[in-house]
């Protein structure tokens, strides 16, 4: 699980970068110290051969001869680690070594060209430098000689690794230092998304609805589309909800109808058989619009008409007690743009409020090409009643999910909330008020 996480990613990563880092800068500093280091002691072995140039002396029959005791006491001891020889060019004769230097063997120098010097790293892990001189004594002999100064090279090699070991003391703590500090740096960065985090975690427990801490600019984006998915996904699941609700409330009326054609089933044998049919299709279009990701473009036309005409022989049966006259006032065919069974929710609801609260009588009528609130509208369906109507402060109440007009009537409060919802959808309107001719609840309907 740790390898999974983000911060612990980074830090690796970095860790492995600056180890990298690390030890090309150590490699690097290594090799220009060495360099370094031999330079200086070539030039401190130029000195020493300068030295010996200086104490030799050359006589008339052009012997080279040097003093029994030099200015460099190192010259003087055996295995001091400081060795001096003179060669005689092209004939590789030796002339004379220096006492430390007894014992061992005759340094041979490269090829290298007359008047120049080299400095070289031999096979006995020495640093030597030759250099070539012609001489000339005053009764005119000329000799050309090498002089050979070689050192050890365990001092090049003990200040390497000095430093080494200093250098390697001093990485190691300052990459300690800088993996705390990035760590320290990547808490602060990936602070925002630990803020996220929360809040979401926070959404999850029921503690907040929505994403709205004030995060990272780079994060706003992030925190605005998960915004956008919660208030989606909230909104399908009202939407089953909501639909799982009108499902249930769009049966009743059907359920109530089989109910009354129990007792006598041969004769209502027609009845049950159409009732049955239409709950099968409102289950169908129910779970349709559950399922359905957003609005969609109606093309099919209903006629009005007859499903005003099917309702009204429907709700006929479910209220043959109270003996409803219902006052049909509509054109023989009326087509609108609708789903067949968005119109049946919509006018089967207001028609079955209209019986639920009248006395005996309902006026249904339809005007055609109306004009509301400088919009046009293709058809006006008005419903109205004899009851006592609704309350004015009641009126946008009713409109909700689960309030009633009358507590102590048999419902569950979603009817007219369906309605409004399905207008809206349609992009029509609902308005309310009281019927002039009837004195009870009107309902118009507008719808494009």
């Amino acid at each position: 699980m740790r390898a999974k996480s983000l911060s612990f990613r980074l830090l690796v990563a970095e860790g492995l970068v600056l180890a990298v880092f690390f030890a090309i800068v150590a490699l690097s500093l290594e090799q220009g110290f060495r360099e370094s280091a031999e330079q200086a002691l070539r030039e401190r072995l130029q000195i020493q051969v300068y030295s010996l140039l200086s104490a030799a002396k050359m006589i008339d029959s052009g012997e080279l001869i040097m003093p029994p005791s030099l200015h460099e006491p190192r010259f003087e001891n055996p295995g001091s680690g400081l060795y001096g020889f003179i060669l005689q060019a092209k004939k590789n004769k030796l002339v004379w070594r220096s006492p430390s230097a007894i014992g061992l063997d005759v340094i041979d120098p490269p090829e290298f060209s007359s008047g120049n010097s080299a400095f070289v790293l031999d096979k006995h892990d020495r640093y030597v430098l030759h250099y070539d001189v012609f001489w000339q004594n005053v009764a005119g002999v000329e000799r050309e000689y090498i002089f050979t100064v070689a050192e050890d090279a365990r001092f090049v090699n003990s200040q390497v690794e000095k430093l080494q070991e200093t250098l390697r003391l001093w990485l190691v703590a300052i990459g300690i230092v800088l993996v705390i500090i990035q760590f320290v740096v990547f808490r602060w960065s990936l602070k925002p998304l630990w803020s996220i985090v929360k809040d979401l975690e926070a959404i999850e427990q029921g503690k907040k609805t929505h994403l709205d801490g004030h995060y990272a600019k780079e994060l706003e984006g992030l925190a605005g589309n998960l915004n956008a998915f919660i208030n989606h996904e909230r909104a399908h699941l009202e939407r089953y909800r909501n639909n799982l609700a009108n499902l249930a409330h769009s049966l009743k009326t059907p359920l109530a109808i089989l109910r009354g054609c129990v007792e006598s089933f041969n004769g209502n044998k027609g009845t049950v058989q159409d009732q049955i049919t239409r709950m099968n299709r409102i289950v169908e279009y129910q779970l349709q619009r559950a399922a359905a990701k957003g609005e969609h473009i109606t093309i099919k036309t209903v006629d009005i008409a007859i499903v005003i005409g099917k309702i009204c022989a429907t709700l006929n049966k479910v209220y043959i007690d109270k003996k409803i006259h219902f006052d049909i006032n509509i054109p023989e065919q009326c087509l609108i743009y609708c789903e067949e069974g968005d119109l049946y929710e919509i006018v089967g609801n207001l028609m079955d409020n209209a019986c639920k609260w009248c006395h005996h009588s309902i006026k249904i009528s339809i005007a055609l090409n109306q004009r509301k609130n400088r919009r046009n509208f293709s058809v006006l369906l008005q419903i109205e009643d004899d009851g006592p109507g609704i309350p004015v402060g009641k009126f946008n109440d009713i409109l909700k999910r689960g309030i009633r007009a009358d507590e102590n009537i048999h419902g569950h409060g979603i009817g007219m909330a369906v309605v409004y919802e399905l207008i809206g959808l349609l992009g029509g309107q609902l308005e309310g008020g009281t019927s002039i001719m009837l004195g009870g609840m009107r309902w118009s309907v507008y719808l494009p």
